[in-house]
């Protein structure tokens, strides 16, 4: 930003701080200076122009006023605000001369406009054309400059219209229709899309919102009766807007990192009383308003002994409030630290270490003193950290291989592993090529990695098996996602062209497997993880197979997933062969470390086994057979075991024998088989009631 000495003197008491005072100041404040220019008095001086560098959190020093500030607690000089100038209405009320509707609350959080009538458009006075001069902007017209003078001190970008311009005499801030056209203040003809906001009249667009002015409302020397807007955008879309048609603005560089509606009243009348005194005109009485609520006052609390441990050595309390009250942080005490109210303009400011960072800054760097040595204290490994690497042994164990592979994929692959209910988040195609999409699943890039050995020929003894630990992305109604899962793929072994029921199945059993080894590992024997028969939640998965895997039962947290690449989703990607995966929530899954063991004493007396084989039809799970076992509340059962399952055609179509085994023990004599009998027989018929269980005879 181009910043005027002699400007920041006016904000400055006493007012006579050098060009190298005002660097240094500066510079020891974090705002670098690129260049400088003395300037003549052909460009307005004796003055120097500043090209001050400005961090993009910082919008609030994209003004005179904010660098004057900085200026001041720096130096410790006097910061003196700009004097409030007195409005002196003579108008008639606004609402009879225009009308004002704001449809995009979200994306204008606050819209207001004064109407001046009876202006005369002319050359400006000597001290305002002095003044953008000697920041590198030329005079276009009293009232435009008037604008831009209000740009550059208050950091507050406003725009004026022609009221006799305007069909309808009215104001509507909306997006664009798509293919509207609008003519620019840069003279150039463009094509709207509908992610544009406008300012529109009752007809068309006025003015591509917080980025440029329309060239229809132009103010010129015709011009009698202006509207002055003073207005506040979302960043984001008009981020968007500027990229796309590559327009670079002051009012767009400054709205793009954040203007706070609290600060445009004050400037909106500034700028009025600043257009009367140079332009004549009678100013309407009253303002009309357009939005949503005004932010709420932050308030952050910072306790003193943080503070100093923090920043390593002693500030004291007193030198600590002074620092912060001279950036205009009104600090109230509390035991131990203030309670700080946070100003409209220091939207940067969100933490206790912000504000830290504030004192360290003005009290400045180098009063921090250097250590020849350093206390240095060997801690444990975090929480988290030991479950990762348990993690990872457990996959490696299990004949696993890490993959490292990148966040983004194609669109059509993102598309089929999206979840329901959620969309995906994508970049700028200019920016990513092909692959612009954040990926949904970790599961896509472990694919890819997949096909990578696939084409290197890559043979591993019982099929290759890939896992990864990464981050996965979207969004839905409530606003984006993001959290990190652990993913994995692995091959299902397949004697012929095409895989078998019976391999499929043995592919799913594998990725149960691996489900409940990791699940094992990080909750020991209190971790239950429980298989819930459902509907794939994506495209991407094989209907046959899938099934959700519930944490602590059903009913319990929603821990993920794991079944069979769908055949289509293979041949996406190029790869031979069957596929199983599975995805489960890290956060979920490491909440439970470290495990949590169980010790028992060894029983006394031997166990009696039971095999029973009902046949049930395909649909029955071995998790519904389980239950109704347990539902039974046998005291002597100690266990229920899953041994095999049988398919035939003497069992019939859609039929499949389950082969369970049920241990029973007593704690005080021995049993005989006979002596389990009625629990046995009390199994039997509550699997017949329950899941339509018979028995082979």
């Amino acid at each position: 930003m181009h910043a005027s000495v002699r400007w920041l003197n006016e904000y400055l008491t006493p007012s006579n701080v050098s060009v190298d005072a005002v660097i240094e100041a500066l510079v020891h404040a974090g705002f670098p200076i690129e260049s400088r220019e003395d300037l003549g008095p052909a460009d307005g001086g004796p003055d120097a122009r500043l090209d001050v560098e400005i961090t993009s959190n910082r919008g609030d020093c994209l003004s005179m006023v904010g660098l004057a500030r900085e200026i001041a607690a720096k130096a410790g000089l006097g910061f003196a605000p700009p004097k409030e100038k007195a409005l002196h209405i003579s108008g008639a009320p606004i609402g009879q001369v225009l009308q004002l509707q704001n449809d995009e609350t979200q994306a204008c959080p606050l819209f207001t406009v004064r109407v001046i009538k009876g202006v005369k458009v002319g050359p400006s006075p000597a001290w305002l054309v002095r003044a953008l001069a000697a920041v590198g902007q030329r005079s276009i017209n009293n009232v435009v400059d008037v604008t831009n003078y209000i740009c550059f001190e208050l950091g507050n970008p406003c725009h004026v219209f022609d009221l006799a311009k305007l069909a309808g005499a009215s104001l509507v801030v909306r997006f664009a229709k798509e293919g509207e056209p609008l003519k620019t203040l840069d003279g150039k003809s463009r094509t709207l899309k509908s992610t544009d906001l406008v300012v529109a009249d009752a007809e068309r667009p006025q003015s591509l919102a917080g980025v440029i002015g329309g060239a229809d409302s132009e103010v010129s020397a015709a011009t009698t009766d202006v509207v002055l807007e003073m207005a506040t955008w979302d960043p984001v879309t008009i981020r968007r807007a500027a990229r796309r048609m590559s327009i670079r603005t002051d009012a767009g560089y400054r709205f793009e990192r954040t203007v706070d509606a609290r600060m445009l009243e004050a400037a909106s009348r500034r700028a009025a009383a600043m257009i009367v005194e140079v332009a004549g005109g009678s100013l309407c009485e009253g303002v009309l308003t357009a939005g949503g609520s005004m932010p709420a006052t932050k308030t952050i609390e910072m306790r003193f002994t943080r503070c100093r441990d923090v920043l390593g050595f002693g500030v004291e309390d007193a030198c600590a409030v002074k620092v912060l009250a001279s950036l205009g942080v009104e600090c109230a005490a509390m035991t131990g630290g203030v309670r700080c109210t946070i100003p409209a303009w220091r939207t940067d400011l969100k933490r206790e270490i912000d504000l830290i960072e504030e004192i360290a800054r003005i009290k400045g760097l180098e009063s921090i003193p250097v250590h020849e040595t350093l206390p240095v204290s060997v801690r444990p490994p975090q929480r988290t950290e030991l479950a990762a690497r348990e993690l990872a042994s457990v996959m490696t164990g299990l004949g696993f291989f890490e993959a490292v592979t990148f966040s983004f994929a194609r669109p059509e692959h993102a598309e089929a592993w999206r979840p329901e209910g959620m969309r995906t988040v994508a970049v700028d195609g200019d920016r990513r090529g092909a692959e612009p999409t954040l990926r949904p699943s970790v599961v896509p890039g472990l694919l890819g990695s997949r096909k990578a050995n696939q084409d290197g020929q890559v043979s591993v003894r019982g099929g290759v098996r890939l896992y990864e630990i990464s981050a996965v992305f979207g969004e839905n109604d409530r606003g984006s996602v993001e959290h990190r899962n652990l993913g994995f793929v692995l091959d299902v072994p397949v004697a012929g062209k095409k895989p078998t029921a019976e391999e499929r199945q043995a592919g799913v059993r594998a990725a149960r497997g691996v489900v409940e080894a990791v699940v094992t590992a990080m909750y020991g024997s209190a971790g239950e993880a429980s298989v819930v028969g459902a509907g794939p939640h994506c495209k991407a998965l094989n209907g046959e197979g899938y099934a959700r895997v519930m944490l602590g039962g059903v009913g319990g947290t929603a821990l993920g997933y794991f079944g069979l690449v769908s055949d289509e989703m293979a041949s996406a990607y190029g790869l031979d062969g069957c596929f199983a995966c599975g995805e489960l929530n890290l956060a979920v899954l490491t909440a439970g470390y470290p495990p949590k063991s169980r010790v028992e004493m060894l029983p006394t007396f031997p166990a009696v086994e039971k095999d029973l084989s009902p046949v049930v039809d395909e649909g029955v799970t071995w998790d519904r057979v389980r239950e109704t076992v347990s539902a039974c509340g046998l005291a002597r059962l100690e266990a229920v075991d899953f041994v095999g399952v049988y398919r035939g055609k003497q069992l019939g179509a859609g039929k499949k024998s389950l082969t369970l085994r049920m241990r029973f023990r007593d704690a005080s004599t021995t049993l005989r088989h006979e002596d389990v009998n009625a629990e046995v027989t009390a199994v039997m018929d509550r699997l017949v009631k329950d899941t339509g269980a018979s028995w082979r005879t």
